[in-house]
């Protein structure tokens, strides 16, 4: 005998899951015909959190580099087991 179960709860997830990706699809189509003016505003943002996004990793390697610098001068022992 067949158990129905997990024949129901994977029908019923494709249902759901293939309804969310149908409307979310629909959503951003729909978005991306109501505003052309906004890609270049879109295209700023981006280039502007790419410009903090990389002095962040700027500053973590220097973050970084002055911790190496302060422990070889402590003289603390760094070997990997």
């Amino acid at each position: 005998m067949l158990d129905w179960t997990p024949i129901v709860f994977v029908t019923f997830k494709a249902l759901v899951l293939g309804t969310g990706m149908f409307f979310a699809i629909k959503w951003h189509y729909d978005q991306g015909k109501k505003d052309k003016d906004k890609a270049k505003q879109n295209r700023a943002v981006l280039r502007a959190s790419g410009k903090v996004v990389a002095g962040f990793v700027l500053l973590l390697m220097g973050l970084g580099l002055v911790t190496f610098v302060v422990v070889r001068m402590v003289g603390l022992d760094m070997t990997l087991p």
